[in-house]
């Protein structure tokens, strides 16, 4: 066995492990999460839309998320309106070659967001302009937005309604947190509309 590579692998799982514990112990953030998750079911009970934008592995969070909503994340229920502002290559394409790359979102928003949705922006600095600029659009729209970022919250904190800051100024720390507070909301949101309903139907 490679002692040196053992010793890599162990150092981050302990870290990983670590920021879990802070997270656990972040009564903030803890709050955050199910101040979300309400946002999150006042939205879709109103029949509104949760958005998420992300860069790079956020991307791929937003994807992620957006998934767990549409389909199911424990059981079969309904589907649940939600749309990651990452995936069509044509749109987002056509916008960063034609606007610039900080409006792929912010486009988007004004093509498609309404009143009363929600737009989940992740970035693990909370400084990526494309979601702050989103973030700008909202506000003018009376769209609903929620930042989830690292530790210092990044510029993005004084553009969002409200901002879920994992204690952490490590990406890759930062990236599992963020998946592991969108299965928890997933699952709360997901519960509380349909686990009764589930439960009669013996899902």
């Amino acid at each position: 066995m490679d002692n040196s590579l053992n010793q890599f692998i162990l150092q981050e799982i302990e870290s990983s492990i670590t920021t879990k514990q802070k997270l656990l112990s972040d009564k903030k953030v803890i709050a955050s999460m199910q101040e979300t998750a309400n946002i999150c079911l006042n939205v879709f009970r109103q029949g509104g839309k949760v958005m998420l934008a992300g860069n790079g592995g956020s991307a791929a969070d937003a994807q992620h998320i957006a998934a767990e909503f549409v389909n199911q994340l424990s059981y079969d229920r309904p589907a649940l309106s939600s749309i990651a502002l990452t995936t069509d290559t044509s749109i987002l394409t056509a916008i960063g070659n034609d606007r610039g790359y900080n409006e792929i979102f912010s486009r988007q928003i004004l093509a498609n967001g309404k009143a009363g949705d929600v737009l989940i922006g992740i970035s693990t600095s909370g400084n990526s302009q494309n979601i702050i600029e989103a973030f700008k659009v909202c506000q003018s729209r009376e769209i609903i937005t929620i930042g989830w970022t690292g530790e210092t919250g990044g510029k993005m904190k004084q553009y969002s309604d409200y901002c879920l800051c994992v204690p952490s100024s490590e990406t890759p720390r930062i990236q599992e947190s963020h998946i592991l507070i969108g299965h928890i909301i997933c699952g709360i949101v997901e519960d509380a509309l349909f686990k009764n309903s589930a439960k009669s139907l013996n899902l």
